[in-house]
């Protein structure tokens, strides 16, 4: 795991909590763990989709190389962007983890994966794959901008996101 997972992101907090500048941002206290990982860290990779996880699918298909996959899935709770084969797919490609603004589905598979998994919350119901969706744009979760190659920390305390590495 190395070391950028000697990390707290309440010290995290404590230490840029005066940061005005906007590289220091923490995520609202929404989303769940879900993944068998409570901790994880990573350069930030994103996806921009809606109801429709053909970009998530080819993105976790790819070599992850440590990174953290945020899905920007406009907070939808009516489909699930993520399932127990997309989190096998980004455990066994070597993605630390996937952040989705959005559902996910199959809570004992995501469980079972090595990857830390956060979402809004369960839908059982998965999307149509209509290949619609973007990669590697910046992203607003949850009223809080999040850019490729920024890197997010999360833990059971939550989620924050550096401009570049903490350290």
């Amino acid at each position: 795991m190395g070391d950028a997972f000697l990390f707290a992101t309440c010290d995290l907090c404590d230490l840029h909590k005066n940061d005005d500048s906007g590289d220091f941002r923490v995520l609202p206290p929404v989303f769940r763990g879900f993944g068998g990982v409570d901790k994880f860290a990573g350069p930030v990779a994103t996806v921009k989709c809606f109801e429709d996880n053909s970009f998530v699918k080819a993105a976790v298909e790819s070599p992850g190389a440590g990174r953290v996959l945020v899905v920007d899935g406009g907070a939808s709770l009516r489909r699930a962007l993520v399932g127990g084969n997309l989190a096998a797919a980004a455990a066994r490609n070597g993605w630390a983890g996937i952040v989705v603004d959005g559902c996910v589905r199959d809570v004992e598979e995501l469980a079972a994966q090595a990857l830390g998994i956060c979402a809004l919350a369960l839908m059982p119901l998965p999307t149509e794959r209509r290949g619609e969706g973007m990669r590697d744009v910046t992203l607003r979760i949850q009223g809080v901008a999040v850019r490729p190659g920024d890197w997010l920390y999360a833990d059971r305390d939550g989620i924050v996101v550096c401009a570049r590495r903490a350290s």
